[in-house]
């Protein structure tokens, strides 16, 4: 009996090696070769998708391939469900998977492996051996996804298809097989997947485009550079942006070219241009020397990172170190970013700050999500607006843009005010310098007329004084028998004598006011009818206003005044006149009124030239002059004060 047992023991062990090994190399068996399930071509339509018929692989490159056939170790389905690693970017993609035509014609086909392939080559396996197969690509424009596969009616094929990929971190293995007669179909339909979120880039795109137009024609009316780095800035991020809307799902060498490499340095260019901006908008360098310095930082940055970029990606293979830079360099912007945040939370009390601020928040906060959605896709549920992480980050770039233009706006309001004031107060200089020129020569002719009428009245005064005393001599030595000549010598000299007085009191500056020339004139007339049979009355206001007259107008409501009266003794044959003065704030009022035998109109030309002069001085100073019978002569003057 323990023998039996032993050996049932060992029977049982050996059993189970015996289905271990089995089950072992049946899996073995199905790595080298290919038992996938068979695609038949011969019933399909449009397209259809592949990924879970394939088995895949990742190797060094295809020379590698080429030596170890058959010896790869395949693994069914995607190796990667999701976008490649950049480890695995600088690799060979192998797919393998096998088709089958079950109909009774010859079968065409297009091989699609995905969107972000720079080589495809199709190896079809013949036992150990492989085929190239030849490089047939349609005729579309983006025929550089697209490979031909030809079957013939009942025979079936193995096809390993060798992938490089583009330097990308957004590349996926979905592979696809498409009918020749709807390709077209077919990649109108891969278009229209993203036609919600293209559209609203392109909306956007429309807005950068007014704020280069804008920024552009605000520098060349002002000359100011800070709005030509803005144009720069919405430039590069706008041309960014619509290019990768514009070639979104295509498989041409431009958008290769854009999502390998171009992307980023017009994404670094725009943001450098805007660091630029930052400087000159809030004047950095005199203001805020910390701010000044963290954009020097990012603009050091940026430019390094853009040319290391660049010497990886055309001089090296090293793409693992190409994403690090691209992704360390998105990073450290994000945390200048939070830095501005910090900083500028230190001048709240600032408003374009607050502005600045809060373009800043949501433009990080929509970056953050951008970001989260391309380094882990699968954490959102599926949504073409939703989990497009290019739509969040233009939402983040619309707030900026519209708190800066409220920024903009306050700036601008500030700069107006500001240059309203500065112009005022050069205004307002201006007028006193004009001012002071004025009274400068004010008092220059003040003093000419000073000295002027001081010279008068000491040699032309005296001199006439003496005429006057000697004609009295003479005429009271010579009594009966004076000559008239002596007569009319002493009446000259002393009209001459009145009417020079009456120039040196106009001349001189300090009977310049209202109350002096109503007491002058009072004094004149009075004087002047005293040895007539004219019985004179003058009545002056109360109160006088203290006003200033100027020499001029003070000569020529005096001379008017003078012609008037002189008009009455002569003409009107009166014996009363009367000379009313009235006064205030904005006019004076002379009526001088005779009790004669008023002024004949058809007879004006024997005095009219005095009155032609009365009316041109008054016109002169802004007065008026009017004359009329009411019981006599009526003259008024009137002149605005």
């Amino acid at each position: 009996m323990p023998l039996i047992s032993y050996f049932r023991v060992l029977s049982f062990r050996y059993l189970l090696l015996y289905l271990f090994a089995t089950v072992w190399l049946a899996k073995g068996a199905s790595g080298q070769s290919g038992q996938e399930p068979s695609i038949d071509v011969a019933g399909f339509n449009l397209a259809i998708e592949i990924r879970d018929q394939i088995s895949s692989v990742f190797i060094s490159n295809e020379e590698t391939f080429l030596k170890k056939f058959p010896a790869i170790p395949f693994k069914q389905g995607a190796v990667i469900k999701g976008p490649i690693p950049e480890k695995y970017v600088t690799q060979t993609a192998l797919v393998r998977f096998r088709i089958h035509n079950s109909g009774n014609q010859l079968k065409k086909l297009y091989f699609f492996p995905g969107f972000y392939y720079k080589k495809i080559s199709l190896y079809r396996v013949n036992g150990k051996a492989l085929q190239l197969l030849p490089e047939i690509l349609p005729d579309n424009k983006e025929k550089a996804g697209y490979r031909e596969l030809t079957i013939a009616a009942g025979d079936s094929m193995e096809i390993i298809a060798s992938l490089g990929l583009l330097k990308t971190y957004v590349n996926k293995i979905r592979p696809r097989l498409v009918n020749p007669e709807y390709l077209d179909s077919f990649i109108a339909g891969l278009h229209d997947i993203s036609w919600a979120s293209d559209l609203f880039t392109y909306v956007f795109c429309g807005l950068l485009l007014m704020m280069v137009l804008y920024s552009l024609s605000v520098y060349f009316q002002g000359a100011n550079k800070e709005f030509l780095y803005y144009s720069g800035y919405a430039f590069f991020i706008g041309l960014m942006l619509f290019t990768k809307a514009l070639y979104n799902y295509h498989t041409e060498p431009m958008n290769f070219f854009l999502e390998e490499y171009l992307d980023f340095v017009l994404q670094a260019t725009g943001i450098i241009f805007y660091m630029i901006f930052m400087q000159k908008f809030l004047d950095t360098r005199n203001n805020y020397r910390f701010l000044n310095r963290l954009y020097n930082s990012g603009i050091f940055l940026l430019l390094f990172a853009t040319l290391t970029f660049t010497v990886l990606h055309y001089a090296t293979n090293l793409y693992h170190i190409e994403f690090l830079v691209e992704q360390g360099t998105k990073f450290l912007l994000l945390l200048m970013i939070v830095v501005f945040l910090v900083y500028s939370s230190r001048y709240w009390h600032i408003k374009l700050f607050r502005y600045l601020f809060w373009g800043n928040f949501f433009y990080l906060l929509f970056s953050l999500v951008s970001y989260a959605l391309i380094i882990a896709p699968g954490l959102f549920p599926y949504h073409p607006i939703a989990t497009n992480s290019l739509i969040h980050y233009e939402t983040g770039l619309f707030f900026e843009l519209v708190f800066f233009l409220g920024g903009l706006n306050y700036k601008n309001r500030r700069y107006i005010i500001a240059q309203t004031k500065e112009k005022e107060a050069l205004k307002a200089q201006a007028m006193v310098q004009e001012y002071e020129k004025e009274i400068a020569v004010y008092k220059a002719q003040q003093e000419e007329r000073q000295r002027i009428s001081a010279d008068m009245h000491d040699e032309l005064g005296s001199g006439m004084t003496a005429i006057r005393l000697m004609s009295e001599i003479a005429r009271n030595k010579m009594k009966e028998n004076t000559p008239v000549e002596i007569e009319k010598i002493s009446r000259s000299a002393d009209d001459v004598l009145n009417k020079m007085n009456a120039i040196i009191w106009s001349m001189n500056s300090s009977n310049d006011t209202l109350d002096n020339l109503i007491s002058y004139i009072r004094a004149w007339s009075l004087e002047y009818f005293e040895s007539t049979p004219v019985n004179c009355r003058v009545n002056t206001p109360e109160e006088i206003p203290q006003q200033e007259l100027t020499g001029d107008k003070r000569r020529n409501i005096f001379l008017c005044v003078k012609e008037s009266l002189n008009n009455v003794l002569k003409h009107a044959a009166a014996s009363e006149v009367s000379i009313d003065i009235r006064a205030d704030e904005t006019a004076l009022l002379i009526q001088i009124h005779d009790n004669g035998k008023g002024i004949d109109k058809e007879k004006l030309r024997q005095f009219g030239n005095g009155l032609k002069n009365i009316g041109r001085r008054m016109e002169s100073i802004g007065g008026t002059f009017s004359i009329q019978n009411e019981g006599g002569t009526v003259t008024t003057l009137r002149l605005p004060l």
